[in-house]
């Protein structure tokens, strides 16, 4: 059997604002929470908050994105907007995307497409992509 996502966590200063940022702002199913941290699902997947007080968000392009449909995505957007959060990069590729931090600097995204669009972009047109090799 191929070796398959289990969970991500991220590290959080505060379970409380993070909590209600995730379920209430984002939307995500809670499953569980604690003082130091909360469980949530997304389809078959675990994503996990766990109280850190020496939260380091990256640097780099490293993010995190959830899959929005084309119906939910400009309403999603508009709620994240109006609940104050920072856009971290505008969209460039294939797709609607929304880029932005979440309570403690996180880099997330929502998308409208999945692999099989963006892989099919890049067959088209590569773009900056250089020397593409595609196994699908």
């Amino acid at each position: 059997m191929p070796i398959r996502l289990n969970h991500i966590t991220l590290a959080v200063n505060n379970i409380t604002r993070s909590f209600d940022f995730y379920r209430n702002i984002l939307g995500l199913e809670p499953l569980c929470r604690w003082d130091k941290g909360a469980y949530f699902l997304i389809g078959d997947f675990w994503f996990c908050l766990n109280v850190d007080k020496n939260v380091q968000p990256e640097s780099s392009y490293t993010h995190y994105a959830f899959t929005a449909t084309q119906e939910n995505f400009f309403h999603l957007r508009e709620r994240l907007l109006n609940s104050g959060v920072q856009v971290f990069q505008e969209n460039s590729s294939e797709g609607d995307s929304f880029y932005f931090l979440d309570p403690d600097g996180h880099k997330l995204e929502i998308h409208v497409g999945d692999w099989r669009s963006r892989i099919a972009t890049k067959k088209i047109a590569q773009g900056e992509w250089r020397n593409v090799e595609c196994f699908v």
